[in-house]
């Protein structure tokens, strides 16, 4: 159980602060009463009730700075895979295969490799497909958003800062 104040990635949301944990009635039973975190996304403006024993949607506490600056140190050495020649079925599954481990090391890898499929297009004068684009902010939004609260900077700053670690 996570305690109020504390920082988790939940779900496709990215990192929220637990602001408060109650007891609430269960949607369509008030007479069933259940363990509630309220959380506030820290990039969305909205609020969000989870169950405390809530198995649907993943949840874990945000990596420490240390991890952080690990994370960032290795980026020279990942390998960027480029995706290509696959159906977009396929492409699309390898990208939500990806997005739903809530790994920053896989963000990290994903997307290094829709940016170096990017890079590609351009030399090759060919337009970045619509879903390239679409993984590539969700990936860089839940990567530098988590990035962003544990290094203590705003969200986009990390690029820059990235760039500056790594030279």
């Amino acid at each position: 159980m996570y305690n109020i104040g504390e920082m988790v990635v939940y779900g496709e949301s990215g990192v929220c602060r637990i602001t408060d944990i109650t007891e609430r009635s269960s949607l369509g039973n008030e007479d069933v009463k259940a363990m509630y975190y309220t959380m506030q996304p820290c990039y969305q403006g909205y609020t969000i009730y989870a169950p405390v024993e809530n198995c649907k949607v993943f949840m874990r506490p945000i990596i420490s700075k240390e991890e952080a600056i690990k994370l960032i140190d290795k980026i020279p050495t990942i390998q960027a895979k480029i995706y290509q020649g696959i159906s977009l079925r396929e492409l699309v599954d390898r990208y939500e295969s990806m997005i739903k481990t809530h790994s920053c090391d896989d963000l990290c890898k994903l997307t290094m490799s829709i940016h170096a499929k990017k890079l590609e297009c351009i030399k090759n004068k060919r337009k970045v497909g619509a879903v390239d684009e679409k993984y590539m902010k969700k990936a860089e939004d839940l990567l530098f958003g988590e990035l962003a609260v544990v290094l203590d900077i705003p969200k986009n700053e990390v690029p820059s800062f990235i760039e500056k670690r790594i030279g």
